[in-house]
């Protein structure tokens, strides 16, 4: 079987970041809440792309914004990158950068999500050959 890579984010409040995924295009598609109402786990999918998404399990520390990244996050590729940007924005995202065309060619953008992760949208995609 040929690796393939899932991403797993926890937020302090799942159930508002699962309201923005969907917000953003993602569909859920599992969700298990505790009898407290901390998810427990959660997968959202757009096309081919799966997160998985549950509640904090501690007092987690998100890297702080520096310019126009925090060092690390998820690259989402996109035909619509505008569209994408202008409904994370309408969801509560917050904007890193607008949408702008690249020097080599494609589109891109980032916000934060309102939990504070870092979510680029683009058309490049990355390992294909140029």
């Amino acid at each position: 079987m040929p690796a393939r890579l899932f991403a797993y984010l926890s937020y302090a409040d799942a159930p508002a970041a699962l309201r923005w995924l969907e917000a953003v295009g993602f569909a859920v598609v599992r969700r298990q809440d505790g009898p407290d109402g901390a998810v427990q786990h959660a997968e959202v999918r757009l096309g081919d792309v799966v997160v998985m998404v549950a509640s904090d399990d501690a007092a987690y520390t998100r890297p702080a914004l520096v310019g126009r990244s925090t060092g690390q996050g998820l690259y989402l590729l996109v035909d619509d990158v505008d569209g994408v940007h202008a409904r994370a924005l309408a969801a509560g995202g917050t904007e890193v950068f607008a949408p702008e065309d690249t020097e080599w060619g494609t589109r891109r953008a980032r916000v934060l999500d309102p939990g504070g992760t870092e979510w680029s949208f683009g058309t490049y995609e990355p390992g294909a050959s140029w």
